[in-house]
């Protein structure tokens, strides 16, 4: 996406201060799944004892919505106790804080809509106050004006209406009251559409019931397998405790339920039973897929915060430079001088279709980025550090609507929170940079001297390197000064025509030098567009070497580790 915003930094009053690079941090947790392949009576049970206890959560989610801001330890314990009496204390610990958390998030998000609306109101408000047509002015502060005397009354009546949803959500966001939809606000508005969703009254309700369902257990560390209330054996034998009013349905001792299903956790299944054989704690939800009609068993546990690699030790062995689009990724490796490295890569994937098709090509996409990392023998891929927070405002992009669908569908979210967590797992670390200007300026000192005729980079390829230099500390353009390369022992080209009137060249290699420029011997053999350095036809004429425009330029080359600028 670079291509896009990285055009949107340079403006008259001159460029912005560039935030410094850093290593991204590791996961913090693990979640895997696997299939329950349960009978119908187990199904049954599961369902029932699901909609109980859902129904439980959801009179403690609305007490803890009507204590809002006044809620403290006082009042948990209270509604704990409730709990305890009409399921179990440990269910009743589950519920109390799966509650806590789904208002902290609402409240979060609250949070964020009150400094959008903001951000939107003052947005509008200093464009109105522009006169029609105006241009924008950077260095003096101004924005531009709205075209029309039709768009400007537009834009003055949305004004109104941003106005009167601040004040509802400001009197919300100080009575710490916030708007919480267990089964999700999505599902609950396509009750209203069931036609355009493809669903009939049955299916929906099926799908409400399930969402709504609660059968989530947090681990306990000292207990038998790490968690009571639904415990799962090294050996995939699954069993939960079953509330008090259901606990006729036991069919095992200490009123507990015995699932005939098992599981087997074939992804980090090592890890996850060597955390179980120590009774340390994991977190298990039982899920029901009503659309496959497939039961799931999500097991999750936090890992000890590992130390965050330095960022020279990371970048050690070079790095993989991404530039993230909404339809491939670029990459092209850069040793540890900042030289690009074999040819650029493209790994593609679509966004179109489900949820599920999304996230697959996502997965499948990064793990062929990680798989190409190691073959270069990188230990890091260098990133842009994206959140398109303000790039899909309306009043940034107004008439773009293709510009703003494309952000918004864009995940870089979710494309870099599942890039870290499976880089971490190849031992690769993760360097964000700053992404301002690197396509611009990446498009403009490296796509074109990189072109050949076997070789056209793209706008995103010059930008995969501008991503990976400015990672290893290194400036975008070739500064001063240069080094020589592999074998050719020359170094970097004089600018514009590569002629003599601009100087001789910045850094001359010392006669002691190893690689210092010299006449390359001659070396019989075929005269193939790919022969290697030193067997070519001009391999000693040193015309082919200084003179713009002489075939020899235009043949393959590779560069040394060797930096081309400091």
């Amino acid at each position: 996406m670079t291509g896009v915003f990285g055009r949107a930094g340079v403006g008259s009053g001159g460029l912005r201060e560039l935030a410094a690079s850093f290593v991204v941090p590791g996961p913090a947790g693990v979640a895997v799944r696997d299939r329950l392949r349960v009978s119908e009576s187990d199904a049954a049970v599961l369902t029932e004892v699901g909609a109980y206890l859902g129904s439980l959560a959801a009179t403690d989610l609305a007490e803890r919505c009507r204590q809002g801001l006044a809620h403290d330890a006082a009042s948990r314990a209270v509604r704990k106790r409730s709990l305890t009496g009409r399921s179990s204390a440990r269910w009743a610990g589950s519920i109390t804080k799966a509650t806590h958390d789904q208002w902290a998030l609402a409240r979060r998000g609250q949070v964020a809509h009150l400094a959008w609306l903001r951000t939107e109101i003052a947005s509008i408000e200093a464009r109105l106050a522009r006169p029609l047509g105006a241009k924008a002015d950077k260095g003096a502060g101004l924005v531009r004006g709205y075209g029309s005397r039709v768009e400007w009354h537009a834009k003055s009546r949305r004004l109104q209406t941003l106005k009167d949803r601040l004040t509802v959500v400001e009197a919300d966001g100080a009575a710490g009251r916030v708007h919480v939809v267990r089964g999700g606000k999505q599902l609950a508005n396509t009750r209203h559409h069931l036609q355009a969703a493809g669903l009939d009254e049955q299916a929906w309700r099926e799908r409400w019931r399930s969402e709504r369902m609660f059968l989530a257990a947090d681990g306990e560390s000292g207990k038998r397998f790490g968690n009571e209330t639904i415990r799962v054996t090294d050996t995939g034998q699954v069993s939960l405790q079953l509330p008090a009013p259901l606990a006729h349905l036991a069919d095992a001792p200490h009123g507990r339920y015995l699932l005939d299903a098992t599981v087997r956790f074939r992804h980090r299944g090592q890890e996850w039973r060597d955390r179980i054989t120590v009774n340390r704690a994991v977190a298990y939800r039982i899920h029901h897929d009503t659309v496959r009609g497939r039961w799931y068993l999500t097991a999750s546990w936090q890992r000890a915060a590992a130390p965050v690699l330095p960022l020279q030790a990371a970048l050690a062995r070079g790095v993989v430079g991404v530039d993230m689009n909404d339809d491939h990724l670029a990459a092209w490796h850069l040793d540890v001088h900042g030289n690009p490295v074999g040819e650029p890569q493209r790994f593609f994937y679509d966004l179109s279709g489900s949820t599920a098709h999304r996230d697959a090509q996502i997965r499948h996409a990064l793990t062929r980025l990680l798989y190409h990392t190691r073959r270069c023998g990188a230990a890091a891929i260098a990133i842009e550090d994206l959140g398109f927070t303000e790039g899909t405002s309306r009043e940034k992009h107004g008439r773009n609507k293709r510009f703003r669908r494309l952000i918004s569908r864009f995940p870089t979210a979710k494309l870099r929170a599942r890039l870290v967590s499976m880089a971490a797992e190849q031992d690769i670390a993760i360097v964000a940079v700053d992404p301002a200007y690197t396509s611009r300026w990446g498009a403009q000192h490296w796509q074109k001297p990189l072109t050949t005729p076997r070789r056209k980079p793209s706008w995103h390829d010059a930008a995969s390197i501008a991503i990976g230099r400015r990672a290893l500390g290194y400036p975008i353009r070739l500064g001063a000064p240069p080094r020589p390369l592999r074998h050719w022992g020359r170094t970097a080209p004089p600018p514009h025509d590569q002629s003599d009137r601009v100087g001789h060249r910045t850094a001359q290699a010392r006669p002691d030098t190893r690689e210092r420029e010299e006449t390359r011997p001659h070396i019989p053999g075929p005269r193939t567009g790919c022969a290697p350095p030193g067997r070519g036809a001009k391999a000693g004429d040193q015309a082919a070497q200084h003179r713009s425009g002489h075939p020899a330029e235009h043949g393959s080359w590779q560069q040394d580790s060797l930096p081309l600028s400091l």
